[in-house]
């Protein structure tokens, strides 16, 4: 039996809202948003600032980037994004052991990899389906769907990459991978629910 379970997720996969009817049916704590509060009042800044700077980067984005950005280089101190990942990993941590839980993103699956109650949960789509789903979810703007998606991903490789020195989305990461458009969000919620709970 899986005490936890981590979903990475391409944007606009439903990789949330899985995770979500995942933990429901497990009976299971879930942690999204509810992790960017806890991080926020750990740290003293905004939810906002987390949500935005605690699972994305852009392609300039470094420990060395940050530090120099911060004023801090050669100092030995952290950048405030580093104090960020630090506190994440903390909090994740802590509530890997308090509870039965699901956990969205935030490299949590790096976090976690040495427990063996840990399922590591990567769900993904094509293109197509994801621009759908996200001008449904959030609406039209000025960027084209498959550029929003093409940019957040890329954010979220990078600052994977950045903080775990692994490949996002390469499959020997997870244990499970799943296409969220060809079985459908209820039967991934369900494959995940069924295999936790061996």
């Amino acid at each position: 039996m899986y005490r936890v379970i981590t979903i990475s997720r391409q944007f606009g996969s439903g990789g949330r809202t899985i995770g979500k009817m995942a933990a429901e049916k497990l009976g299971y704590k879930f942690y999204d948003r509810e992790l960017v509060n806890k991080v926020a009042a750990e740290s003293g800044l905004s939810e906002k600032f987390i949500e935005d700077s605690g699972e994305y980067a852009n392609s300039t984005t470094s420990l060395l980037f940050n530090l120099s950005l911060a004023g801090n280089y050669g100092s030995g101190k952290m950048s405030l994004y580093d104090e960020i990942y630090v506190a994440q990993c903390r909090i994740i941590k802590e509530l890997a052991e308090q509870e039965p839980c699901v956990i969205v993103g935030r490299c949590a699956d790096y976090i976690l990899k040495d427990r063996d109650d840990c399922l590591n949960v990567f769900i993904h789509t094509d293109m197509k389906n994801r621009a759908e789903r996200i001008v449904k979810l959030y609406g039209q703007t000025e960027k084209s769907p498959e550029k929003r998606l093409k940019e957040k991903d890329n954010k979220r490789k990078v600052y994977y990459k950045n903080y775990t020195g692994r490949n996002w989305g390469l499959v020997e990461n997870y244990h499970l991978a799943l296409d969220s458009a060809c079985i459908g969000l209820e039967r991934c919620a369900e494959l995940i629910a069924e295999i936790a709970g061996k």
